[in-house]
């Protein structure tokens, strides 16, 4: 299924090298000097061969006087030839490594810019560790794909056309022979290169992205590996994967030495042909000794060129399928987009408005919202419960726009956050997960992540009004402390504190908490909801909530329901429906703890 799915989406060979040129374009004057310089270098080159045949018919002709003169001057010329081919060349690779970093540069750039506009359910249903492996890979294949075009293949065939041209004005027999053998030779070796070992390198890359994602997915987990003592069953998971890649991997590389053998043969047919036609034309008088160095010097030139070029294409193909998924991600629709006249959104008392809002998840049968409507005023605190699935998350989601609505308008301040810039929006709605993410950065950074020009006084502000302050104090690193990816090096209070800090400091109109709570020790937990208490003051606040505790001393609860609003009400009104949902979820907490 993996493999029919990838076959499907494979990109085409010309799409891969349209990517290429494109990029190409954006630096036209530098490519065409690069194809100049390294046409002209090659022409050189072409011409040494007629050079050499002129100073051996000199060093065997019977007058030594004259043919000193012609000696020195084909020998002058042939050095003059080096002397260009050598500058060009330089000037050639100056200017291929200068493209080619600028051109890897601004792929990586962009590559990561779509990912991290890519929806929600994008990065949900996709390998972080692939995704690198995807764009580290398809970087490294443009390095090999500018080479193999521009200082490989385009002298290549520069001296496949100079030779045949050259020996045909002389011989036309030796140039059709040259032409057919030369040219033959390419077509084979693209033919296989591209119908024989593409399709196995093209599945081989998609283990080797497996592969990376496996790698990735058991080391970001390793704390849960340790929790279970699963070492051995991580080894034996990843040994199946790593088996496919090998097989996959060795049927590639199979049918690339199958390849270079059938190359050979048609070398070693190619040079039979010229030599044996070189012996006729010199037997019928047709040639001189000289013409026969000319023309066997000539073809040890097309011979290397075309040995080498059949790895040329061997390697085009290689960086073809290596960048293969770099372009599909390319070519991914970014899923959330900003409408083209799309203008920054201003929120200053932060009101909420759902008015008929219609919501279906894409792969799922039943919508989840069907016209819903509900209106949270500026300034007030609301709280969100119900079971999971009944659509608290996607409530917050849809505000912050992760996803866009089917039907209907969300709408703040009286602006409908579709029509705004989505950057803008998110800008002004701080929110603090139930599993805080932290980056493996300092602490000071993690927490000027809500706004990065903030000064050293306001971070640590935001931190003592989080709670935060003394516990980092008291790490050797202090607000300089790295993490670790993810914040591990922290405990789960810890790092919610952080989180809370990097709320304050964002200081945003709209506040979004989910359960903050609701996985922490007591202590932890009555820390972090004093500095709750202190965050969500004056600000329109959304309470996820799990435990109802949390959401007691708010004015107004939503019972959420697959997908509908079906009580609301503050904590005493809620409770006392002896047939409510709130006071089911509220009895069955209550009885938990007594048991306890």
């Amino acid at each position: 299924m993996i493999f029919s799915d990838f076959r499907r989406r494979a990109v085409p060979f010309r799409n891969v090298l349209g990517f290429t040129f494109g990029y190409w374009r954006r630096q036209s004057r530098l490519a065409w000097a690069i194809a100049i310089a390294v046409i002209f270098s090659t022409l050189a080159e072409v011409l040494v061969p007629v050079y050499a045949g002129q100073l051996i018919d000199a060093i065997t002709a019977s007058d030594r006087a004259s043919a000193l003169d012609r000696a020195v001057r084909a020998l002058g010329i042939m050095i003059l030839l080096g002397a260009i081919m050598l500058i060009l060349r330089h000037l050639a690779f100056m200017g291929i490594v200068r493209m080619t970093l600028r051109i890897m540069s601004e792929v990586a750039q962009e590559a990561f810019w779509r990912v991290q506009r890519f929806a929600t359910d994008w990065h949900a249903n996709t390998f972080a560790g692939s995704v690198v492996r995807k764009v580290t890979r398809g970087m490294w294949a443009i390095d090999q794909l500018d080479d193999t075009l521009l200082i490989a293949m385009l002298p290549s065939l520069v001296v496949l056309l100079g030779s045949t041209v050259l020996l045909g004005l002389h011989w036309p027999l030796m140039g059709a022979v040259v032409f057919i053998g030369s040219f033959g030779f390419v077509l084979l070796t693209a033919g296989l290169s591209i119908g024989y070992v593409g399709p196995a390198a093209r599945i081989s890359n998609a283990w080797d992205t497996r592969t990376g994602g496996a790698l990735a997915d058991a080391v970001s987990c390793n704390a849960v590996v340790k929790a279970f003592g699963a070492e051995t069953r991580e080894d034996d998971r990843l040994a199946r994967v790593v088996t496919k890649w090998r097989r996959r991997t060795h049927r590639t590389w199979m049918r690339a030495t199958n390849n270079g053998t059938a190359q050979l043969i048609a070398l070693l047919v190619l040079r039979t042909a010229v030599i044996g036609v070189a012996i006729w034309l010199w037997l019928d008088g047709q040639a001189t000794p000289g013409d026969v160095a000319y023309v066997l010097t000539t073809y040890f030139v097309v011979h290397g060129y075309l040995r080498d070029i059949g790895v040329h294409i061997r390697d085009l193909q290689r960086s073809v399928n290596d960048m293969e998924e770099l372009v599909a991600i390319h070519g991914e629709p970014l899923g959330i987009i900003d409408l083209p006249d799309a203008r920054p959104i201003l929120i200053e008392d932060g009101r909420i408005e759902f008015d008929r809002v219609c919501f279906h998840y894409l792969g799922h049968e039943q919508p989840l919202y069907t016209d819903l409507s509900v209106t949270i005023a500026a300034g007030e605190k609301v709280g969100l419960v119900g079971l999971s699935g009944s659509g608290k998350t996607t409530f917050v989601k849809l505000i912050q726009r992760l996803h866009d609505i089917n039907g209907g308008e969300i709408r703040i301040d009286g602006q409908n956050v579709a029509s705004c810039a989505q950057a803008s929006l998110r800008s002004q709605i701080a929110i603090v997960q139930q599993e805080p993410i932290l980056f493996h950065r300092s602490l000071a950074e993690n927490i000027a992540y809500a706004r990065p020009k903030a000064t050293m006084a306001e971070i640590e502000k935001a931190a003592k009004l989080a709670n935060a302050h003394d516990f980092i104090m008291r790490l050797p690193g202090g607000y300089g402390t790295l993490v670790g990816e993810r914040g591990v090096k922290l405990s789960g209070g810890e790092r919610q504190r952080v989180a809370l800090a990097r709320a304050f400091l964002a200081d945003a109109p709209i506040l979004i908490l989910d359960e903050a709570t609701s996985s922490l020790d007591s202590e932890s937990e009555a820390m972090i909801q004093e500095a709750t208490e202190r965050l969500i003051e004056g600000r329109t606040a959304i309470v996820i909530a799990h435990r109802l505790s949390t959401v007691r001393s708010l004015k107004r609860i939503l019972i959420f329901e697959r997908g509908r609003i079906i009580e609301e009400g503050d904590h005493r009104s809620l409770i006392q429906r002896p047939n409510g949902t709130y006071r089911r979820l509220f009895d069955r907490q209550v009885l938990g703890l007594v048991d306890a």
